[in-house]
């Protein structure tokens, strides 16, 4: 049976973009940068993503585009007879546990959707603002209901395959996404303190820059991508022979790193010219931002707007961490893709349950000081991801046929010789030695 694929350069652009565009750019990427100083944290990030970022991402494409299977089969085909292929299982369980949590975070988006809609978060105080936060956390079937009705329509869409579902999807979403922050970027050009807001987030001043900003800015750039999980490996596994892997490369980190500057100039105008603090923190888009848009003209339909935005921004990610398992299923245990689709719907949905109840009845389970959400999280984002993206850098680095990254690579431009060895280097020292410093910081030893 011939092998799904994209049937488009711009579905599988749109497709990839999509898995690294999520709500670590709309979400994350802003308190980032408003904890850590703006303009600095955001040029130190671009460097993260120049020599970390690409680099691992070309790893994962070289990976899956020259075997065109799934990790597993990808890494026996690439050094038939090692071990290397179980190290495949960690990034699958990266992929689930990422997805687990993540869905939980799209359920709290649907809901402020639906209180959008409603007009339910007209007319507060900031302070009923962080209660209406609260009073939704603590009950376990509105935020268990959410998460399931958000993943009916994820897996929805993965029943459709990869042409009819991820890619037709992805096609539409990313086109929809961009269309909405231009619009919200135009409105933050109209406020009264756009200017202070817009020098925050560009101005680049490192007397108050810290080495937890360089820390943060390098897992932002390697969180933002999807590295790391696989999802890179099993998306080129679909991409076409002629496609330029390095151009490719460059357009996805340059178009997802777009979306998080343009998510900080939607939110810093915003947040400059209600009084409110740059700093806020996680609590920005659930507590902060449905307070300011309530004092601008049109409140209700500025909140609409948003968290379609971001509901946008969750299914195109989503999606992309659903298909690794799912691959994974149809290619190693020779599952249909509705079969294999639901066996992770099942694993996941029990997994995202728990998650969604650990705010509330199962918040008593406490691991590391940590609930079950809070555990997954951090595993997520400071073991799997850091580990997998440790071993695609090693792999291709050091391990991988010299011929078949070069081959991969060449684009038939003058650049390509260049650009192979840069990619070559930063694999072999600059991602691994900043992948473990990453983890050292996280973990307290640094």
């Amino acid at each position: 049976m011939k092998r799904a694929g994209f049937t488009t350069r711009m579905g599988a652009i749109a497709a990839s973009v999509g898995s690294a565009v999520g709500l670590g750019n709309i979400w994350r990427f802003p308190y980032e940068a408003g904890q850590n100083g703006g303009g600095a944290f955001i040029l130190v990030y671009i460097l993260c993503v120049l020599a970390l970022g690409i680099p691992v991402m070309l790893s994962e494409f070289v990976i899956g585009r020259s075997t065109h299977k799934s990790m597993m089969g990808a890494l026996e085909q690439l050094a038939p007879g090692s071990k290397v292929k179980w190290f495949t299982p960690v990034c699958i369980l990266g992929a689930i546990t990422t997805l687990s949590f993540y869905s939980v975070v799209c359920g709290w988006v649907c809901e402020y959707l639906y209180l959008s809609f409603t007009g339910e978060l007209s007319g507060h105080t900031p302070q009923e603002y962080s209660d209406i936060f609260a009073t939704f956390m603590a009950s376990p079937w509105r935020c268990v209901g959410w998460t399931l009705l958000f993943m009916v329509v994820n897996f929805a869409v993965m029943l459709q395959g990869v042409e009819k579902g991820i890619e037709r999807l992805s096609t539409f979403l990313m086109p929809l996404l961009f269309l909405l922050l231009v619009v919200f970027c135009i409105n933050s050009f109209t406020m009264p303190k756009c200017g202070d807001g817009l020098k925050f987030l560009f101005a680049v001043d490192f007397s108050h820059f810290t080495w937890r900003g360089v820390v943060d800015a390098m897992g932002q750039a390697f969180m933002s991508l999807s590295l790391g999980i696989a999802c890179l490996i099993t998306y080129s596994s679909y991409f076409n022979d002629k496609t330029s892997l390095t151009r490719d490369a460059g357009v996805i980190a340059g178009l997802d790193t777009l979306v998080a500057l343009l998510a900080g100039v939607v939110i810093f105008p915003a947040v400059f010219s209600y009084g409110f603090e740059p700093q806020a923190g996680p609590k920005l888009v659930f507590e902060v931002l449905p307070a300011i848009f309530q004092q601008m003209t049109g409140g209700q339909v500025w909140c609409v707007l948003f968290f379609t935005l971001l509901l946008v921004a969750s299914l195109t990610s989503t999606i992309s961490l659903s298909e690794i398992p799912i691959a994974f299923l149809m290619e190693e245990g020779k599952m249909s893709r509705r079969r294999s689709t639901l066996w992770c719907a099942v694993v996941v949905v029990a997994m995202a349950v728990v998650c969604a109840l650990s705010f509330n009845v199962l918040d008593h389970i406490r691991a590391f000081g940590m609930n079950i959400f809070d555990l997954l999280n951090y595993a997520s984002a400071n073991v799997f991801m850091l580990l997998g993206g440790l071993f695609t850098a090693i792999y291709v680095g050091w391990v991988v046929d010299r011929r078949v990254v070069r081959r991969q690579l060449n684009d038939g431009s003058r650049l390509a010789p260049v650009l192979t060895r840069y990619v070559v280097f930063c694999l072999r020292y600059v991602a691994p030695v900043a992948i473990v410093l990453i983890f050292l910081y996280y973990v307290g030893v640094l």
